[in-house]
């Protein structure tokens, strides 16, 4: 990044609509913003399913920590899940480095071939064919989703790439330090 942007914090108010926006192979794609790319789902539970998606958070913590590079291919900073409302309604919430298109692409290819399905197949309307077409995927996450319309970074615009070099290299730096003294 020139002139050090990730230095200073940064806010962006993202409109409502833009006819502006790039349209990519699933319709618009949204601005990065200083927090990178994501999207915020809330969507109804199939009744009696609650406990299935608790489950499936331990099934992906426990494949995390089988293998802690699971979910490298989407390049996620944060993913947050939320089971509200007497356990009737889901919020899923991510940020990641990549755009939409890709993201989804990217989650599509990793649940098919780890064998482990989405937490998504518990939610009303989610398409059966998911696996084989990313386009109803894409459907069903932009019917459900709520766009920000502010989003802050305290270091914008860097990726989670990025930061994991610089913590290893203060790791490295801190160890170089301790062996000075």
């Amino acid at each position: 990044m020139q002139n050090h942007e990730w230095m200073k914090p940064s806010a962006v108010a993202i409109p409502k609509e833009n006819k502006e926006w790039e349209i990519g192979r699933y319709g618009p794609i949204w601005p990065k913003t200083p927090a990178c790319y994501g999207f915020t789902i809330i969507c109804k539970v199939i009744p009696g399913r609650a406990e299935i998606i608790r489950q499936h958070g331990i099934t992906i913590s426990e494949a995390i920590k089988a293998t802690p590079e699971f979910l490298a291919p989407l390049k996620l900073h944060y993913l947050r899940w939320v089971l509200f409302d007497n356990d009737t309604r889901f919020m899923y919430q991510g940020i990641f480095d990549t755009d939409f298109d890709k993201y989804t692409e990217d989650a599509v290819a990793l649940f098919s071939a780890s064998g482990i399905n989405t937490v998504f197949e518990n939610l009303e309307d989610f398409p059966k064919d998911w696996k084989t077409n990313p386009t109803s995927f894409v459907k069903f996450v932009r019917e459900h989703q709520c766009n920000s319309f502010l989003e802050y970074g305290e270091y914008p615009y860097v990726s989670a790439d990025e930061i994991k070099k610089a913590l290893k290299l203060k790791a490295h730096f801190s160890e170089m330090l301790d062996q000075m003294q």
